[in-house]
């Protein structure tokens, strides 16, 4: 579609002055003729002849460019657009954060079966009816854990629901201020300014009250959904947090009254708003391009002399211009752009070039950009291209522009993981983290493959082992025998028999031993064939797979290996990690 097809009006209503054209037209002959003094002395016939006709050229031409003038100030106004550009998306639904109470209480049946279990459907259910606005989620006990962070999508917070259990908390208990802190903390980072807080939990406290209290002044609403049945639920302290935090309390129930109630069902349309992560494109208002030929046609208006030195200001315009779309624009604000436009289009460039595989013009284009995620993103380019060291101190500045960036935490733990390893002779200086994983899994490959390839030549040694066991026993039993026999020769006195020595042999003991060895050797043969039958069968299914099969089942055996058995064990580590950070820190 071509830039023609693609015109139009952003504010269209500007168009109607248009229809004022005519009117201007016919004031502005009315006064000229008014204020022509021969008119009133002379007939009209005559003026034609005692006029000069330049008078009438220049009455013309004014009115041609006042017109013209008045035309070109209505287009501009209407907002011409015909191309879309990048910009920030503003969200304007106010988000919600749950904080969900994981304390060993949870697990009290007075809701049956238990009120943990009926918490997680009250939050599937909100997930799943919640109509817009983003959610993120948190757990608390002694202290409070991101679950999952404010996202658009729902459905990647419900993913978490069946890990959530009291033995995924590092330290047991109940600190609901904290969650209350930690749920404000959370809406910060991602840029907002206002949103509601949800809290899951059975009583409440003075500490949570301040928490609330301290929240509901900037505009973070604090709502409690009470879980306990009757005298098991402190519903005064609940009612009072909620009260204290600007909300509503309303204990569980079975229905979704509860949680329409609270309000937290449909995302309100407020003043909450926030550009993190968030980029759309807008139509671009092209009306400033008529700025130019409405500045020369004013030039007119001047008086003689004047408009010389208007012309000459008018001339230096372009100087500024050049300069203003230089290819490299400063972080702060240009005489065309503001400081946000500028910063948003040196993130795209470097985005573009990040994704092309052009790690320099990415650390170049992020490099100076404010914000924790240029940061971020400038640590990410200096890595790739194996500047540990700087990558570490942009990620330190990442976070401390924005605390806890769980991101930028994994990415700097993997860069010095990745500066303590040293590369294989041979391999090039790729110390990229995923290409170490991509090594780690072609090992895993590698490593089953071979397990797979030798575990017939396995089942074989084992038969063969068990039957040289079973031969050495026999041949040592023998020789003791015989020992013992001629020790007794050679004392010339036969030994009278003692209890557990072996009785005289007889016919049918010697039958007896006979069967029992051929038994014996039936057994070690049978054994043997079937390890040659496996390592048949084995050779067969090797023969149907094909290269293609084999390596996908190689490759889904070494993923399943490294699959948690555990639903909550990776929620247990990474609250363990935050757990000790703190204490390391020194915080809560």
């Amino acid at each position: 579609m071509s830039e023609i097809e693609m015109l139009h009006f952003l504010r269209p209503a500007w168009l109607w002055a248009l229809l004022a054209l005519p009117a201007i037209a016919w004031l502005w002959m009315h006064r000229a003729r008014r204020d022509n003094a021969w008119r009133a002395s002379v007939d009209p016939h005559l003026l034609p002849h005692l006029l000069e006709p330049a008078s009438n050229v220049r009455t013309r031409s004014a009115l041609v460019a006042v017109l013209l003038a008045y035309a070109l100030a209505v287009l501009a106004l209407a907002g011409p657009a015909w191309k879309q550009v990048p910009q920030p998306a503003w969200q304007s639904r106010t988000p919600l954060v749950i904080a969900l109470d994981l304390s060993t209480r949870t697990l009290q049946p007075d809701l049956p079966p238990s009120r943990l279990l009926q918490a997680r459907a009250k939050i599937a259910t909100l997930l799943r009816e919640r109509d817009a606005g983003q959610v993120g989620l948190l757990a608390f006990a002694d202290d409070a854990y991101t679950v999952a962070p404010l996202t658009d999508d729902a459905a990647n917070v419900a993913l978490f629901l069946d890990s959530l259990q009291p033995d995924v908390m590092p330290v047991d208990g109940h600190r609901p201020d904290r969650a209350i802190r930690r749920s404000v903390d959370l809406l910060r980072q991602a840029g907002f300014d206002r949103g509601d807080i949800l809290l899951l939990t059975d009583r409440g406290d003075d500490a949570a009250n301040a928490a609330a209290s301290n929240a509901s002044k900037p505009g973070m609403r604090v709502s409690v959904l009470g879980l306990g049945a009757n005298a098991a639920l402190d519903a005064g302290s609940l009612r009072a947090l909620a009260r204290a935090g600007g909300g509503a309390f309303v204990p569980l129930s079975i229905d979704d009254g509860d949680l329409r109630a609270l309000g937290v069902l449909q995302a309100q349309a407020a003043d909450a708003t926030s550009t993190q992560g968030r980029a759309g494109r807008s139509w671009e208002d092209a009306g400033y391009w008529l700025i130019p030929p409405l500045m020369l046609l004013a030039l007119f208006a001047f008086r003689r002399g004047a408009g010389v030195a208007a012309m000459l200001v008018v001339l230096c315009v372009p100087m500024g211009f050049a300069r203003a779309q230089s290819t490299a624009p400063a972080p702060e604000g240009t005489l065309w752009r503001r400081a946000d436009q500028v910063a948003t289009q040196r993130m795209d460039a470097g985005e573009s070039a990040y994704r092309r595989g052009d790690f320099a013009n990415a650390q170049q284009a992020y490099d100076g950009v404010p914000g924790a995620d240029a940061q971020y993103n400038l640590g990410n380019a200096l890595a790739k291209q194996g500047h540990y060291e700087q990558a570490i101190q942009a990620y330190d500045r990442a976070l401390r522009a924005q605390p806890g960036m769980q991101d930028a935490i994994a990415n700097r733990r993997a860069v010095e993981a990745a500066m303590k390893r040293k590369p294989p002779q041979g391999q090039g200086k790729n110390n990229d983290p995923r290409s170490q994983q991509d090594r780690k899994d072609q090992q895993d490959q590698k490593q089953a493959n071979g397990q797979s390839q030798q575990q017939p030549s396995q089942q074989q040694q084992q038969s063969q082992q068990q039957q040289s066991q079973s031969q050495q026993q026999a041949q040592s039993q023998q020789d003791k025998a015989q020992q013992d026999k001629a020790q007794q020769r050679q004392a010339g006195t036969p030994q009278s028999p003692q209890p557990g020595d072996a009785k005289p042999e007889t016919p049918a003991d010697a039958r007896q031993q006979r069967a029992a060895d051929a038994a014996q050797r039936e057994r070690m043969r049978q054994a043997l064939e079937k390890g040659q039958q496996g390592q048949q069968q084995g050779k067969q299914q090797a023969r149907k797979e094909s290269p293609q099969d084999r390596e996908r089942r190689l490759a889904n055996d070494a993923w399943l290996r490294r699959v948690p058995d555990d639903p909550g064990g990776l929620l247990r580590a990474k609250f363990r990690l935050e757990y000790e950070r703190r204490q390391l820190e020194g915080g809560e």
